[in-house]
């Protein structure tokens, strides 16, 4: 085993190295000039100001779907120009057909999607190539913001969660739109003393359905890819932006009820956060007793797998260079997951749920252009209704630019438990897990090479054998191929408490290739075959796990996607597993081969109705499953969004095991009466729990990043002989918060 370990790190890391000189050919970046504005600027979404009449224009963007070979159908201008405190963007976006309609589905900030007309600049003030911001507006004024890492190699690696100040307004015409934004110095991280930026601009056009960039990205890439950026040329070097200090302080009060208990309880709560730029590129951010109330609960799924589910970090405070501390690893080998801090699992539902935190710090950002550096604390208090002692949690990141992409990063976690039997903290130095971790990341001057090679240590009071994850992923795309190498090896022994790791002891590797064919005609872009194979097994036992799938992939010009898989699972079970959560499980050391055909299916985005639709119908633990899950959305532009969310899964067994269907029904209605009042309310019941859920969400964004949430939130056990229609609804808990935000900037 540790042999293996030992050739495959070393022959991963030599490999690594060579393809970081990849200096296959890529077209010239584009440039743009940014002149200091000639008048002051009204933001009204209007380009009258003498500062757009003399700023340089730049046009001529090119498609990058349906095609990625010619110049864009529908025009697009835009200009940059600045003043001492903010970049301001003024664009102009014409129209192929006439009228003034535009697509969105409403008028909720932070949209994504094919089905969207929008306008987007992405900015990199470090010119790396791996991290960037992204801010965007539509025809209707909706903004949204987000970031980059990684180099945007990946729908993950573009994350519109991250929340800050900025401004902006759009104007409807008939042929055209326009845009102003203004952006300030203070919310970008840069360098002082900056000549040069890299920039680039997209935009979705939904009459022509057309994805267009100002500096060309090859189809097989996405539109944030930052591989491809283009130069903003300054005309003089930039200063320091002065004190940079915010204060977003918090009032909240509750109500919540556990109708177990025989009275409801009532509290209020104060704290806040605090952002202070060291330097303009490093970020110190604080909280004190933070407070998430208002973040929307997960969506829930059903699980017919036997390991945990992952989701997302939506949480404030960990966003901002999120990347630095979250990005190590592999997507199920992860050593930090932010959300293993003040957020446990209730075990009667299912749900995450709050655990106190009583405060932070997170230093996070660059020191220069090759070096990036992210410090965190978190102190948690202790939670008796679910066991869970108080935490101190140190996550410690470093990260250093190499070659022309590529960088190496190296991790420090210590997770550390405190008692406080004398009524004060003291140290518990018998209860701790530690992890330290180095990962390579490559990604070549194009894109064409991109990948990972990894190893991480943990250590715990009691020192374990093979206590040690090793991972490498190497992926090759051009045009018409993409091949992938993925291997993992995780130790018996290894401990990532703060991590997201829900199988351990296993060997993995998964290799994959895919073909893309890019017909003449109207209706398909592209479609073609691929491979993806998966096979664990553990040491000294043998195969534990295999997946073989084979697929065919179908664009079409519409947005619609089509997949069709044909797969083939092989489990060995090492302990006992029962499918239908309920009755006689299978025992340890039972083997199941599985067939089975799935196919997906998402539809046009653009229109006021679309859906997206999952099946899977085969072979499941000797037994047959269909399962029919997705969504259905209905839009009454630009105010609202109704949509449902579901899945009905028929697992059959054989004698004496359990049949059992799981049904889980979310309906949604998101109404945006404008751009700054939001009213969200859904109900989530979940068959394999036995939940009902129901959230609603009023925010009132007074000011920029400035709120007002009023949430309700109910929950019932629900249970009957029908599993569509439950006859019985047992109170489990209620609660009504009010919270109030406030951003100040010093």
């Amino acid at each position: 085993m540790k042999s293996l370990f030992k050739v495959s790190f070393s022959v991963g890391f030599v490999l690594f190295i060579l393809l970081s000189f990849s200096t296959q050919a890529q077209q010239a970046q584009r440039q743009l000039r940014i002149e200091r504005a000639s008048s002051a600027i009204k933001l009204d979404g209007v380009l009258e100001e003498d500062a757009w009449q003399d700023a340089e224009v730049s046009d001529n963007f090119w498609q990058n779907f349906p095609m990625d070979t010619s110049r864009s159908v529908a025009p697009s201008e835009v200009r940059l120009a600045y003043d001492d405190k903010f970049v301001y963007v003024g664009v102009k976006c014409y129209a192929t057909t006439e009228g003034n309609y535009y697509v969105t589905p409403s008028l909720r900030r932070d949209f994504r999607g094919a089905g969207n007309d929008l306008f987007s600049i992405i900015i990199d003030p470090f010119q790396d190539q791996t991290t960037a911001f992204i801010f965007g507006i539509n025809p209707y004024g909706v903004q949204r913001e987000g970031l980059i890492s990684n180099g945007g190699a990946s729908q993950q690696d573009f994350d519109l969660s991250w929340d800050n100040r900025w401004f902006s307004e759009a104007k409807r015409y008939d042929g055209y739109w326009t845009a102003e934004l203004a952006i300030p110095f203070k919310t970008l991280r840069y360098k002082e003393g900056s000549k040069e930026w890299n920039v680039q601009f997209y935009r979705l056009d939904s009459h022509t359905n057309e994805r267009s960039t100002w500096n060309h990205v090859p189809l097989n890439f996405r539109l944030y890819s930052l591989a491809y950026t283009g130069k903003l040329l300054w005309d003089q070097p930039l200063k320091k932006p002065g004190a940079n200090v915010s204060i977003i302080p918090y009032v909240s009060t509750q109500q919540n009820r556990d109708f177990s208990e025989a009275e409801g309880v009532s509290n209020f709560a104060a704290g806040g956060d605090a952002k202070i730029a060291i330097t303009p590129s490093l970020n110190l951010d604080l909280t004190v007793n933070p407070d998430f109330s208002q973040v929307e609960v997960d969506q829930q799924v059903t699980n017919l797998d036997r390991f945990e589910i992952f989701f997302p970090e939506r949480r404030q405070f960990f966003l901002e260079n999120a990347d630095l501390f979250a990005n190590f690893g592999s997507e199920n080998v992860r050593p930090f997951f932010s959300r293993r801090i003040g957020v446990a699992i209730d075990s009667a539902t299912g749900v995450n749920v709050q655990n106190p935190i009583i405060g932070g710090a997170r230093l996070s950002g660059r020191v220069n252009k090759n070096w990036r550096l992210g410090l965190l604390n978190m102190q948690t208090g202790a939670d008796e209704d679910i066991n869970l002692p108080s935490f101190n949690y140190t996550v410690a990141a470093v990260q250093r630019q190499l070659f022309a992409r590529s960088n190496i990063s190296a991790l420090f976690i210590n997770k550390q438990s405190f008692s406080d039997s004398t009524n004060e903290f003291s140290l518990g130095s018998d209860n701790f897990n530690r992890l330290v971790g180095l990962d390579y990341n490559l990604a070549s001057a194009d894109n064409t090479w991109t990948g990972k090679i990894y190893y991480h240590q943990s250590f715990d009071p009691i020192p374990k054998d093979d206590a040690y994850s090793h991972g490498a992923n190497l992926t090759y795309s051009t045009r018409n191929w993409e091949l992938i190498w993925e291997h993992q090896i995780v130790g018996e022994g290894f401990n990532a408490e703060v991590g997201f790791t829900p199988r351990r002891n296993f060997r993995r590797i998964s290799p994959s290739i895919a073909r893309r064919f890019y017909p003449d005609g109207n209706g398909i872009v592209s479609h073609g075959p691929g491979i993806e194979q998966q096979l664990w097994w553990k040491p000294a036992l043998g195969i534990s796990d295999y997946n073989f799938n084979l697929f065919w992939d179908f664009n079409f010009r519409n947005t619609s996607q089509l997949t069709v898989s044909a797969m083939n699972d092989y489990i060995y079970l090492f302990r006992p597993f029962s499918p239908s959560r309920q009755g006689l499980p299978f025992l340890t050391g039972e083997t199941f081969n599985m067939m089975y055909l799935m196919v997906e299916y998402e539809s046009d985005e653009r229109k006021n109705f679309n859906y997206e639709i999952n099946t899977i119908n085969g072979q499941y633990y000797g037994g047959i499953l269909n399962s029919f899950s997705g969504t259905l959305n209905y839009r009454f532009q630009p105010y609202g969004l109704f949509s449902l969310d579901f899945n009905y899964s028929d697992i059959n067994l054989a004698e004496p095991y359990s049949d059992t269907q799981f049904v889980l029904i979310g309906p949604r209605l998101d109404l945006t009466f404008t751009r700054s009042i939001f009213l969200t309310t859904f109900v989530q019941y979940n068959s394999q729990f036995e939940n009902v859920n129901v959230n609603a969400r009023f925010q009132w964004r007074f000011k920029p990043v400035s709120d007002l949430f009023i949430v309700y939130t109910d929950n019932y056990t629900a249970y009957g002989e029908s599993r569509f229609f439950p006859d019985t609804y047992e109170k489990k808990n209620r609660g009504l918060v009010l919270k109030l935000t406030y951003w100040l900037n010093l």
